[in-house]
């Protein structure tokens, strides 16, 4: 007998999803309408496994990363994850609310009604990724279950443990038919993202959302794809430098800048370039005395990240780019047992075609670039493709709205960053490139339903009082002038 080939496994993968997706769906279907309590309770179960399991979910992401911080795991992973959960509960009710909208005139004067209603799609698929694998899965899931949908899940094969920690919270807290999760690497993930959900989210690389969305194309399945791009970092002379500093280097060595809103690359006026990269030494130094011993700075997540960034920083170091490493306390690197760390690095004016400036840096290197006039700072970041983050630092207003009004990102933060995502009223999502579609709060909620429009006729005969109705005639010429009229 044959043994089986990846194209077996992925059909066998794919059968399996597709009995849980019809399984999903077709109780969908006989729940009828969900109620805002059936959707709470939903909301609450989650609330309550992202609390038993809090202690769980570290430790993996700890194993998984090799050295990943208790209070970052759960404060970002855990807490954040609550957060939105708690945020949905609060609020669903009122989003599902009805909404009235004008009726033509004179169709609302003779008692015609118009009215959106938000009814759940189904099923929602969502494919998470390695970096925050938890909050990942969670937080599009506060609005998919505030929406009133069932949902399946694909976690990433880059962190294991914490996906098999997801999975156990998952059957802990809901029926398979209400969530499930599938793990499993690539051939998994083909097999995800090719079933026909009523909505997909995927967060991750580019590259990857290309083959999700082509995957989803298929079965006309509609997307969110939270992506990412090159954020950029714009410091007015105008700023306070070392308030500025200490937030951006904060932003950048948080998860080792495994975030993809972390600040990819600084824009400085030209005379303030020394003093922007002391302030960097010293906003590090401040936060890490030592990098490699120390447990509450987190490691690159594998040997494949370790060795991309590593390459970036040699080429540039070849091709003559300045190459600072802010190592407070002169740690050897190299030599490090079981972990994959980098020490936070200033890769200074490196030139355009090396790939610290055209990949997404996903880790803890940072560029600086230098301008003379504001005016390039707006040039050169519309020549980008367009980011998931901008940032401002400074006290010019004209210098700000220019850079609110002028470029295009999915969004923006002024004296600090990645704080906007921490905001749930706040819709959460990208531009071209850098994604499509919005999740968080509100607009996390209308993501996931459908919004159908409503309309009530009155009981005139409106088709013979405006002509519209055959034969035509003198009133129906009537009507058409008084509509063409400028």
């Amino acid at each position: 007998m044959n043994a089986p080939t990846q194209l077996d496994n992925q059909n066998a993968i794919a059968a399996e999803m597709t009995a849980a997706l019809r399984a999903q769906r077709e109780d969908y279907l006989r729940e009828g309408v969900v109620s805002a309590e059936t959707r709470i309770d939903r909301i609450d179960r989650c609330i309550d496994v992202l609390v038993r399991y809090a202690d769980q979910v570290s430790e993996a992401l700890n194993s998984d990363f090799t050295c990943r911080p208790r209070e970052v795991n759960l404060l970002t992973d855990v807490i954040g994850s609550v957060g939105g959960m708690k945020h949905a509960r609060k609020h669903l009710r009122k989003w599902m609310k009805g909404q009235k909208r004008p009726s033509l005139f004179p169709l609302g004067l003779l008692g015609a009604r118009s009215r959106i209603e938000y009814q759940p799609l189904g099923v929602v698929g969502i494919i998470a990724p390695w970096n925050f694998p938890v909050s990942m899965v969670f937080h599009p899931m506060s609005g998919a279950l505030a929406a009133g949908n069932r949902v399946m899940i694909k976690p990433s094969e880059f962190t294991p443990a914490t996906s098999e920690v997801i999975g156990a919270m998952i059957r802990d807290a809901f029926d398979p038919k209400e969530a499930v999760v599938f793990t499993g690497g690539p051939e998994a993930g083909a097999a995800f993202s090719s079933q026909p959900f009523d909505h997909l989210i995927f967060t991750g690389a580019t590259s990857i959302a290309r083959h999700i969305m082509a995957a989803a194309a298929q079965n006309l399945v509609p997307v969110t794809l939270e992506l990412g791009g090159k954020s950029p970092v714009v410091i007015s002379r105008s700023a306070d430098l070392q308030k500025s500093l200490g937030r951006i280097m904060l932003g950048k060595t948080l998860n080792a800048g495994q975030i993809c809103l972390a600040p990819d690359y600084l824009l400085v006026p030209e005379e303030k370039l020394e003093a922007v990269i002391g302030e960097a030494q010293q906003a590090v130094a401040a936060m890490y005395p030592k990098l490699l011993d120390n447990a509450q700075y987190t490691s690159v997540v594998n040997e494949r990240h370790y060795q991309r960034l590593n390459g970036y920083l040699e080429e540039a170091q070849q091709r003559g780019a300045r190459v600072i490493p802010l190592n407070p306390g002169n740690e050897d690197f190299a030599g490090q047992q079981g972990t994959f760390k980098i020490p936070p690095t200033l890769v200074v004016k490196p030139d355009a075609d090396l790939k610290v400036l055209q990949d997404e840096m996903f880790g803890p290197v940072l560029p600086i670039l230098t301008y003379q006039n504001y005016e390039e700072t707006i040039a050169y970041i519309n020549a980008q493709p367009r980011p998931l983050a901008a940032y401002y630092f400074g006290a010019d207003a004209a210098e700000q709205k220019a850079l609110e009004t002028r470029t295009t990102s999915g969004g923006m933060c002024i004296n600090d960053v990645v704080m906007h995502v921490m905001q749930e009223d706040l819709p959460f999502g990208g531009v071209g490139p850098s994604g499509m579609g919005h999740y968080h709060g509100l607009e996390g909620f209308r993501t996931f339903s459908h919004a159908k429009s409503i309309f009530s006729q009155t009981g005139v005969n409106v088709a013979k009082l405006g002509g519209m109705l055959p034969p035509y005639n003198k009133t129906t010429e009537k009507t058409i002038s008084s509509q063409l009229k400028k």
